[in-house]
């Protein structure tokens, strides 16, 4: 028997920290090559780190929220035999499962579908990191479910998540038979198919609901995406100066449109929303106003003003929010916005979207029309200079031309800018422009 001491793989090109997520395995437990033993995170990037060797883990260094070092010793297995030549070690498979990354540049073109992409890992001397020849060693047995502790998170992919949320299950009651004891999507099969389902909504009695305090206090570390994000709305408010503009918008001829079109599509047509036409309405206003469709670099003082919309979408995930890339949204026609939304929105709640699909934004809406809420004050996304905030939408009583008053459909933009670089006059133009052509949708054909 002897040991071998596995470093974190390079986890992307340029990349040289990443932050631990999630342990899969613990000590004592059996493992086998190319096993998903970790997840890490690195500029919002969740990456799977397969183990490299066949064995038993004997120490595992590090913990979730960590930042460690590309090249850090995480992990020492004791495996059969001696331990293997670097000649003898083929490269471990890095699984990258997308990130929304700052630069602009990166991802010219929109990937169509999850993008798997490997990666060779090589130790800092620059050798291809060992692993043996010997034999496989047997997997765990799925059937016996490890016990989880009084609070422990119950591990599982985004997927899964995301199907535990859409059927109203709590995953910490559902049994995992993974490794280390993961929950997979035959788990939760078994669960909902022997009534699990219903435990969820256990509680409560006959005689009405309890008015005993309730005392809990339960401290979380907040590490992963939500960290990263934190730390982006930390550096876009500490950095922009920002300037809200909020007005109101008449969305009665449009939705009578929408409605139409809906009620008339053809096969395999989206149904639309009010986001395809904001979309259409910002690529036909913004070449009016430049320099609220770019970039700004703050240490070197440079705007890089875009031709092209590329449209980011803020999209709130079971990992937290994300923002996806419509890319060259002025080439694309109300139909091809409201499949590439639908696409992108799935491609991130599934956990799937690739780095192009997240990277590259030069203007970005942001909705809380579905939840609610008469006006907001949106953070703008870093490096860009705009963010257009869609409110909900209400039937209020308005006056017509002829002094009667109607019923109208109104709706509020908010939207803030980045003072250093939109005056409010601009920004206030802007908005206009976008009003004009949303409550004037025959225009946006024109």
């Amino acid at each position: 028997m002897s040991e071998y001491k596995y470093k974190l793989p390079d986890v992307g090109e340029g990349v040289v920290e990443a932050e631990i997520v999630e342990w899969h395995i613990k000590e004592g437990d059996s493992v086998t090559e190319d096993q998903h033993i970790l997840d890490v995170m690195t500029d919002k990037a969740t990456v799977e780190i397969p183990c490299a060797v066949n064995g038993v883990v004997k120490k595992i260094v590090g913990s979730p929220g960590d930042v460690i070092p590309v090249g850090t010793e995480i992990l020492v297995i004791e495996i059969d035999g001696s331990p293997p030549t670097e000649e003898e070690a083929p490269a471990p498979e890095v699984k990258e499962e997308g990130r929304p990354a700052a630069d602009p540049e990166k991802g010219k073109a929109l990937a169509e579908g999850p993008d798997r992409t490997a990666q060779k890992s090589e130790d800092p001397a620059g050798g291809k990191q060992a692993v043996p020849p010997a034999k496989p060693a047997a997997p765990a047995p799925k059937s016996s479910a490890p016990a989880r502790a009084s609070g422990e998170r119950p591990m599982a992919s985004p997927a899964v998540r995301q199907r535990a949320l859409e059927a109203d299950i709590d995953l910490s009651a559902v049994p995992g038979t993974g490794p280390a004891g993961r929950i997979t999507h035959a788990d939760l099969d078994d669960f909902i198919a022997s009534g699990g389902r219903l435990a969820s909504k256990a509680g409560g009695s006959a005689s009405g609901p309890s008015r005993a305090p309730r005392t809990g206090v339960k401290e979380e570390k907040v590490i992963g995406l939500r960290r990263k994000i934190a730390q982006n709305m930390a550096a876009a408010k500490r950095t922009i100066p920002h300037i809200t503009y909020v007005d109101e918008i008449d969305l009665t001829a449009l939705e009578d449109l929408r409605a139409h079109l809906n009620a008339n599509r053809k096969d395999g047509q989206p149904k639309l929303t009010l986001i395809p036409f904001l979309v259409a309405a910002m690529t036909r206003a913004l070449p009016q106003f430049p320099q609220a469709n770019a970039h700004f670099d703050t240490e070197e003082s440079v705007l890089t003003k875009y031709e092209g919309v590329h449209c980011g979408i803020a999209t709130a995930t079971p990992n937290g929010l994300m923002v996806p890339v419509i890319r060259h949204a002025e080439a694309l026609d109300l139909w091809q916005i409201a499949d590439e939304v639908k696409r992108l929105a799935d491609a991130c709640r599934d956990g799937k979207a690739t780095k192009e699909e997240l990277s590259g934004s030069t203007i970005t809406i942001t909705s809380l029309g579905a939840i609610g809420g008469l006006v907001s004050t949106p953070v703008i996304n870093l490096p860009e200079t705009a963010i257009i905030g869609v409110n909900k939408m209400q039937v209020l009583p308005r006056y017509d031309e002829a002094g009667r008053v109607v019923p109208r459909k109104i709706m509020n933009l908010s939207s803030s800018f980045d003072h250093r670089i939109v005056d409010g006059y601009e920004a206030a133009l802007l908005v206009q422009a976008i009003k004009g052509y949303l409550e004037n949708p025959a225009t946006l054909f024109m």
